[in-house]
């Protein structure tokens, strides 16, 4: 055999070689995809809430801060046109979120379901679902892995971390607080100086904020206002409780309804303390009809961040364009889905995550399903309304 032969040989043998070793390690990985996608989860892959929240190291909470972050949170003064407060879409009877498919924030008048626009309005609706704050103290909390609250995500889809950054991110927004009359780069430095300009404030921020040259910031209006959700916590539910040793805190039939939340496949993304991966997941919910634009989702992808199933009681609608009015609807969704409908015309079959498509949720499973979510819910949680805010404005906004 010549030299050039025994080369090419060579390079058969090498190529040959690599194509087992790939084709050995890509069986291997299907199998184990396979393993992952058959695990049926347990118990020890839920988990009970501390019963304190973490803060980051740069944010300690002290009841300055928090005192502070609650007239913030409730006051018109953070709305470019004076007229939206964080708690005209959070309200503490609707669990700090609203009774709305999607929120009118900017323009807008009236509580619960009876808000509506003013005329005249070239005002959108808020583009997606107002999530719960309870609890977001615990964003990114996961079983057996290091939890940093400076890296939590937050909203939908993940475009923000920690609440310090959530905090500020309603306030740039046009159609949530915003406003057409300051830019998204202006409206911050606009609210600061309000604040600034009103003396009992400029009192609050030197107290909670001691060591600061200039305590009234930008920094410190979301390290204030974040405090203030921090202690926004409900962690003693009865899942809780049974949790944490007593076993009489579930019925029989919420053990069940347990069980087939476990079995069905929901725990494979609502898993841990929080029942969520904290990941994002296409699952082709249909769009809310108040915006006219199709919500495409984490870049693009028609991907939503996993939400707490958390108080769920009194955080309806659900989903992130609420098109979901009970808990019954949501799992009627995931059976569909499951069965190969698609309910978002946006959406195709292959960018369905398979985590959703492979569930295995039965009409005859629901109600015991609704049964156990029912046991995450905790109504002790703080509902304190300030009776003024240091600026005049009508508590809660318009």
């Amino acid at each position: 055999m010549s030299e050039v032969s025994i080369e090419v040989f060579r390079k058969c043998v090498l190529i040959a070689g690599v194509a087992i070793i790939v084709f050995s390690c890509g069986s291997e990985r299907n199998e184990i995809s396979e393993k992952e996608e058959e695990r049926v989860e347990t118990i020890a892959d839920l988990g009970a809430l501390p019963l304190t929240a973490t803060d980051p190291a740069d944010n300690p909470s002290t009841p300055e801060k928090v005192a502070l972050g609650r007239l913030l949170f409730f006051d018109p003064v953070l709305s470019g046109n004076k007229d939206v407060a964080c708690a005209t879409c959070h309200q503490p009877e609707f669990n700090y979120a609203e009774f709305l498919e999607t929120s009118i924030g900017v323009n807008g008048v009236g509580r619960g379901q009876s808000r509506r626009f003013v005329d005249p309005n070239d005002i959108p609706f808020v583009k997606r679902n107002s999530q719960s704050v309870l609890n977001t103290a615990f964003n990114g909390l996961r079983n057996h892995e290091e939890f940093d609250p400076a890296a939590a995500p937050m909203f939908w889809d993940m475009r923000a971390k920690s609440l310090e950054q959530q905090a500020l991110e309603p306030i740039k927004t046009l159609e949530e607080m915003r406003g057409r009359g300051f830019h998204e780069n202006q409206i911050l430095d606009e609210v600061v100086g309000r604040l600034g300009r009103i003396p009992a404030y400029r009192d609050l921020f030197q107290k909670a904020f001691p060591g600061d040259v200039a305590p009234v910031s930008e920094t410190n209006l979301g390290r204030a206002i974040a405090a203030y959700e921090r202690s926004l916590i409900a962690p003693n539910t009865r899942f809780d409780q049974y949790m944490r040793g007593d076993s009489n805190a579930l019925s029989t039939g919420e053990k069940e309804g347990m069980n087939a939340f476990l079995v069905t496949g929901c725990a494979k993304c609502h898993s841990g303390p929080m029942f969520s991966d904290f990941k994002l997941h296409t699952l082709g919910v249909p769009d809310t009809e108040n915006r006219k634009e199709s919500d495409s989702g984490a870049n693009n992808t028609y991907a939503f961040r996993t939400p707490s199933l958390r108080n769920l009681r009194f955080t309806g609608p659900y989903m992130h364009s609420g098109k979901f009015a009970t808990l019954d609807q949501v799992l009627m969704f995931y059976e569909d889905i499951a069965g190969g409908k698609l309910l978002n015309p946006k959406v195709s079959a292959k960018q369905m995550d398979p985590l959703a498509t492979h569930m295995d949720v039965n009409f005859k499973d629901i109600s015991r399903i609704v049964e156990f979510l029912n046991t995450l819910n905790d109504d002790s949680f703080d509902k304190t309304i300030p009776e003024s805010v240091p600026s005049g404005l009508p508590v809660m906004g318009r």
